[in-house]
């Protein structure tokens, strides 16, 4: 059975930086399309960044030049750095892996930029 888990989220005060994990377990992570999504409270769900199998990578621009995302096949997991954070970087960040018409999700995991 696939699970698909996000950790890493947490409180930080703007400036700040943490590092999310998104953790895959029954599947090959280095073969699926990843992306981080966020959805920040009475919004909609926006893709944030991305990488594909081949190690593309993609970025909203409002996160350009601050997350940075990456892939460790080893440990099939696919992290998001994010520095300096910012007030409006609040949201609930998730994870999805797809494969052609294949898609996982995981949860979620918490951000909270706040002073």
């Amino acid at each position: 059975q696939v699970q698909v888990v996000e950790s890493g989220g947490g409180l930080v005060q703007p400036g700040g930086s943490l590092r999310l994990s998104c953790s895959a377990s029954g599947i090959i992570v280095s073969m699926y399309h990843t992306g981080w999504y966020r959805q920040a409270p009475g919004k909609q769900r926006e893709l944030v960044a991305s990488i594909t199998s081949t190690a593309v990578t993609t970025y909203a621009d409002s996160v350009k030049g601050r997350f940075t995302i990456s892939r460790d096949n080893a440990n099939y997991t696919v992290y998001l750095q994010m520095n300096s954070l910012k007030l409006e970087d609040t949201a609930v960040y998730s994870c999805n892996l797809q494969w052609g018409i294949v898609s996982y999700w995981g949860k979620g995991t918490l951000v909270t930029v706040s002073s």
